[in-house]
């Protein structure tokens, strides 16, 4: 099926195409194995003939935006990993109204939105992915979500149908939405409502909320962010480091000492480490304080 599916990808030239490529290459982690088939769709219509052609042949699939808030084991994938990061990269800004492809960097629509007068998403300029990637997890920092802003997403659904859905639609919460029980809805665009604000006043925010990432996150090592969700009362970073797992390691996989939210990958660390630490992590918390540590990052090409 695969041969099919290289063939009919080449010759109606949807994009790029590589074989067994290592998904290390493209996860922030840098960890993973390889796919058995890679691709960049050259835009949103190459994408979705991509999908309806997977779904024919009865392919696994998974979409990657930037590859953050992902832990890919380091196994082979037999299926199609499609990435939307380039094809999917468009914005068109109407007044306060954002749309924008799923494959848009957070940082880089903070930035620009922010050059616009533009306000409301200042907090994904530290959010190292997509904004499909934050619609997905309904992504947020600084007290904010993506849902605070969020008016309506395009997807193509199960029957390969484009579907526009309201923000109600997509059952939002801290960290999650409809679309991690729905595996078979593609996120293709977002429609955000922003507000007009000073420039210069924007731009300070998000240079200071930087300036703050870079002394007390490790920005300088590869990671997936932040590493588990907040159970409810508590602060994530300060049970890990109540617990005394602060540098705790496993090969080259380690609990950072400078956050203890963030699993780093402090050099020739395998996906296999960074689980065998977060697993250390869940046991010892739930150990000393009976509080259960659910992983915001997602778990992909794991067997068990």
């Amino acid at each position: 099926m695969f041969e099919k599916f290289i063939a009919a990808f080449l010759g109606a030239k949807l994009g790029k195409l590589a074989e067994f490529e290592p998904l290390s290459k493209h996860t922030t982690l840098c960890v993973g194995g390889p796919a058995r088939v890679f691709v960049q769709p050259s835009d949103k219509e190459s994408l979705v003939k991509i999908i309806g052609l997977v779904r024919e042949l009865d392919l696994e699939y998974k979409i990657l935006g930037k590859g953050s808030n992902l832990l890919v084991s380091d196994d082979v994938f037999e299926g199609v990993v499609i990435q939307t990061d380039k094809g999917l990269n468009y914005t068109d800004i109407d007044g306060s109204l954002v749309r924008v492809g799923a494959g848009v960097s957070d940082v880089r629509l903070a930035y620009e939105v922010a050059k616009q007068g533009l306000s409301g998403i200042e907090f994904l300029s530290g959010i190292p992915g997509t904004i499909g990637g934050a619609v997905f997890m309904n992504a947020g920092a600084y007290l904010r979500e993506i849902s605070d802003v969020l008016v309506s997403v395009q997807i193509m659904n199960e029957k390969n149908e484009l579907v526009w859905l309201n923000k109600d639609d997509l059952e939002l919460s801290y960290r999650k939405s409809i679309f991690q029980q729905r595996s078979d809805w593609v996120i293709l665009e977002a429609v955000l409502q922003l507000e007009h604000g000073d420039k210069s006043e924007i731009m300070d925010t998000i240079k200071s909320r930087k300036e703050k990432r870079m002394m007390s996150q490790p920005l300088e090592l590869p990671s997936a962010g932040s590493t588990f969700r907040n159970p409810e009362g508590y602060a994530a970073w300060e049970l890990v480091a109540n617990a005394g797992l602060r540098g705790y390691a496993v090969g080259g996989a380690k609990v950072s000492e400078k956050h203890t939210n963030f699993v780093v990958n402090a050099g020739g660390a395998t996906a296999q480490d960074i689980a065998d630490v977060i697993a250390h992590v869940q046991k010892t918390v739930c150990a000393k304080d009976g509080l259960r540590m659910h992983q915001e990052v997602e778990f992909f090409n794991w067997k068990n």
